[in-house]
């Protein structure tokens, strides 16, 4: 039986890849057999990354993306399609967060950032990369997007300070990927997103080691207990980057410890 799991000769790119859940999934590529390319602003932490990816025996390289600038991401898509001649994978992990002001006092510099890294870029990405998946006829596009898009949760409250441009950016995230769904699939472009809860992220742990009793109450509304780690949304999407998500496309997947459940 063939197993519908195996990306061999699959080529990814992941933006964001340097830390986080975006460098996590972009080995757990590698380890399912895809070769994998990471795009990132920061190029030193990034080709620690593929460093790492070829040691698991795959081939890699960094790419030093803004993914806020269109012609770094055409100069992404050339290098990788001069170099394997296509695309089969595209990860949009990167993103920032932003706390220490409710809505109604941030500055527009600010909204302006995450809206551009976390929604613009994610705009971007998809598009110079889709451009090449239509010549193939093929290709998955997987978004992270976050539990944040779906809901208010209390961190808007002031627990971590402010995080109303986050939810509105990761709201957009969703939006957008239903949106260019319908556009692709007509071309066997499948796009879905995955929206984690509280993961324990380099991201995150210094914002709940400035304020505990945040995270207590953060922990306290998750029914699992517990944040969730970086290896914890890898299957995922390994299944979404994989022929079994074949019928699969416009599709946002909670991994929150049943925080949306509330």
């Amino acid at each position: 039986m063939t197993n519908l799991f195996n990306l061999d000769n699959k080529i990814a790119i992941v933006t964001g890849g340097s830390s986080g859940l975006g460098r996590s999934m972009a080995k757990a590529f590698a380890q399912a057999g895809a070769n994998v390319i990471i795009a990132d602003i920061n190029i030193e932490n990034a080709q620690k990354t593929s460093d790492e990816i070829k040691k698991l025996g795959k081939q890699s390289f960094s790419i030093e993306t803004d993914v806020t600038h269109k012609k770094d991401l055409q100069n992404m898509v050339e290098k990788v399609v001069h170099e394997f001649g296509k695309i089969d994978i595209l990860v949009n992990s990167a993103g920032i967060g932003l706390g220490g002001s409710l809505l109604l006092e941030l500055k527009e510099e600010d909204w302006d950032r995450v809206i551009d890294v976390n929604l613009k870029g994610t705009f971007l990405s998809s598009q110079a990369v889709a451009n090449q998946m239509i010549k193939q006829k093929k290709g998955r596009i997987i978004n992270l997007a976050s539990m944040s898009g779906s809901i208010v949760n209390r961190s808007i409250l002031g627990f971590y300070g402010g995080f109303g441009v986050y939810c509105t950016s990761k709201a957009g995230v969703i939006l957008l990927t239903k949106a260019l769904a319908m556009e692709l699939i007509r071309y066997n472009i499948n796009v879905n997103s995955i929206s984690p809860g509280y993961m324990k992220t380099p991201l995150t742990i210094g914002y709940w080691e400035s304020d505990p009793a945040g995270y207590k109450d953060s922990m306290n509304m998750t029914p699992i207990g517990r944040p969730g780690t970086s290896d914890e949304l890898n299957g995922l999407a390994i299944y979404l980057a994989s022929d079994s998500s074949s019928f699969m496309t416009g599709s946002d997947i909670l991994i929150d410890g049943g925080y949306t459940c509330w």
